[in-house]
């Protein structure tokens, strides 16, 4: 009997081997492209092989510093998982040696050197001014790139809301000098990544939110070899550049998607075999089930299974496949992508999209290895829920969080939502108006970090702070809070020329082309010769307290004082090495009066202060009238 088994598995190895010789192999693509010597945190690098019928290769390596420690043969013919040792390489070639059957081919895989070391990446922080903008909807550098053939079928027009309009790195290159004149220091785009998505009839992935090649920059946006150039020129400008990315889910043409590596590469895959139309992502009659958009069961103690399975294994839409960061090799890809772009372009920071909808371990995985690796990087998380003692769960060294995240800066939508709200309210004696910020910044006590929060008054996901309207003297006053409290600020591209919009008809209203950023726009709002007079009086202000703020310790490192809410007004203190300024807000329609006398405790006996944006003196002898939404910036 036993040499009856022995006899039939010999035959079936003999068919396989058979088999195998005469089926195709190839090998097309490894990520990532190259990696680099010295990455401690990553001592055995996961190499990614795509190829038909590769899984079951043979790998060998002809260099005594370099290591194969484990191939992992994935559910997949088409991929092979190589873990390769580079904790003693040095820079140089590889020959990976692939055979199965007769097949052998030999691919030459670049170590590189690292132009430093991690310690000496200097991230984003409260010291900068973060500028988000959307590379397809503020400048057209270069329109040879607005129509790339071999992509998947897409139009390039300007008068579709959600349909892409050629913006590019180009332009954003381009115009480098101009966010040097307006003061900023930091600049945030969302993703360059590839989204070779086809359009649907009025939707596209212009936003880049749906990757289908995690080391591949979107050709309609330019290169690799061009992001890097914006990079360094960028630096030379003294701006720094924050990569967005998105770990919790991919675009659906991703390879992986018609492809699947593993079973569980994806959470809820299993609709993907129940389509009828297998090249479509339309769930209609599959057991699809999409996130409810609702983050609190994270976080929530009493949350139900349903609840949470919802929230980190629904899909966003049935156009972003869910990946599953508890398959450590999903994972691992994902970290090693991270550090990839930041030592091949020299990025700056990165913003992760869709923080808590990933698995909260994988995502604090990540984070230690680039905690490990680059000390002084920065990471912002959006965790979008408008309650601090859930924001704070999130940040580095917190108390209140389930586990640690090692996640540095959070993104701050209770000011968000604090400061939209006093927009269209009188501020009373008790609840409304700025009442509602005061009332949001009293729980900064929850935050290892205030600093590292990162607080808005508007972005790409939601309405104009402006609305439908140009009333700029409520801008400026979320602008005056935003820019002078205990926060990273960021802010969005137009709003220093009074770009409005709203949600209401859809996203593309809130993600306007810039004007003057496009071939045959009637105006050039880049140029102060190209704006009206009410869009530079609104650039003039914000460029005076942004320059102003530039290095200022003050607002860098200064004691925090808040004032409640009194007869209308809202100020704010910050105060260091002998120097104080104060955030003054008149929040009514009405003009009103700040008691100096209320205030003695940061005035002291000083008897006159600086405006910084209109350089007015202000006499703090007797007490100050404002006008009705006033705004000072007080400086002694």
């Amino acid at each position: 009997m036993k040499k009856t088994i022995v006899l039939l598995l010999a035959m079936l190895c003999g068919e396989l081997a058979v088999q195998a010789a005469k089926a195709k192999v190839s090998v097309d693509r490894i990520d990532p492209p190259t990696w680099f010597v010295g990455i401690k945190s990553i001592p055995s690098v996961q190499l990614m092989v795509y190829g038909q019928g590769i899984r079951d290769a043979e790998v060998t390596i002809d260099r005594s510093d370099v290591t194969i420690d484990s191939l992992v043969r994935l559910d997949s013919p088409n991929y092979l998982l190589i873990y390769m040792n580079t904790v003693n390489a040095q820079p140089g070639t590889v020959k990976l040696n692939f055979k199965l059957g007769k097949f052998k081919k030999t691919m030459n895989y670049e170590l590189l050197a690292r132009e430093m070391s991690g310690d000496r990446r200097m991230g984003f922080t409260n010291a900068d001014v973060l500028y988000m903008l959307m590379p397809d909807r503020f400048a057209d550098g270069d329109q040879a790139n607005n129509q790339i053939a071999g992509m998947r079928k897409y139009v390039c027009d300007r008068k579709a809301p959600s349909l892409r309009h050629g913006g590019d790195i180009e332009g954003i290159r381009k115009h480098l000098d101009y966010f040097n004149d307006l003061g900023v220091t930091a600049l945030w785009f969302t993703p360059v990544l590839e989204n070779d998505s086809p359009d649907g009839a009025t939707h596209s992935t212009y936003h880049g939110y749906a990757t289908t090649d995690y080391y591949r920059v979107d050709p309609r946006f330019g290169t690799n070899a061009e992001y890097r150039r914006l990079t360094d020129e960028a630096h030379q400008h003294g701006l720094k550049i924050v990569m967005d990315m998105i770990f919790n889910h991919c675009g659906f043409d991703h390879p992986w998607v018609s492809d699947l590596p593993a079973k569980d590469w994806l959470n809820l895959s299993e609709w993907l075999n129940e389509r009828k139309d297998k090249s479509k992502n339309d769930p209609r009659g599959t057991s699809y089930l999409q996130t409810s958009y609702k983050l609190t069961p994270i976080m929530d103690d009493y949350a139900s299974e349903v609840d949470l399975k919802e929230t980190v294994e629904g899909w966003f839409v049935p156009g972003m496949p869910d990946l599953n960061q508890h398959n450590v090799h999903v994972m691992n890809y994902l970290i090693q992508n991270s550090v990839w772009w930041i030592e091949t372009v020299g990025i700056d920071g990165i913003r992760m999209d869709t923080y808590p909808y990933a698995y909260a371990d994988g995502m604090a995985r990540w984070m230690k290895v680039l905690d490990t690796e680059y000390p002084n990087f920065n990471v912002v998380g959006e965790t979008w829920v408008t309650e601090p003692g859930y924001t704070a769960a999130w940040q580095k060294g917190n108390k209140v969080g389930k586990d640690e995240s090692y996640l540095k800066t959070v993104m701050d939508f209770t000011f968000f939502d604090r400061v939209t709200a006093a927009r269209g309210e009188e501020t009373d004696g008790w609840w409304n108006g700025y009442n509602r910020v005061y009332n949001g910044l009293v729980y900064d006590y929850l935050y290892p970090h205030p600093e590292f929060v990162m607080a808005f008054i508007e972005n790409h996901d939601t309405d104009r702070f402006l609305g439908k309207g140009k009333d700029a003297a409520t801008l400026k006053q979320a602008l005056a809070l935003l820019l002078t409290l205990k926060r990273t600020p960021q802010l969005y591209y137009g709003t220093e020329v009074l770009m409005n919009g709203t949600k209401e008809r859809t996203d593309g209203d809130v993600r306007r082309d810039f004007v003057g950023g496009f071939p045959g726009d009637e105006r050039n709002c880049f140029t102060r010769e190209g704006r009206t007079q009410e869009e530079n009086d609104m650039y003039d202000w914000l460029k005076a307290v942004l320059h102003w703020r530039q290095g200022n310790d003050v607002i860098i490192k200064g004691k925090q004082t808040q004032f409640i809410p009194y007869g209308g007004v809202y100020v704010v203190a910050r105060r260091y090495g002998g120097k104080t300024v104060m955030t003054v807000l008149n929040g009514s329609k009405q003009s009103k009066t700040m008691s100096v006398q209320r205030y003695a405790e940061v005035i002291g006996d000083v008897k006159a202060a600086r405006d910084v944006p209109t350089g007015r003196t202000i006499d703090l002898s007797g007490d100050v009238k404002l006008a009705p939404r006033e705004t000072l910036i007080l400086e002694f």
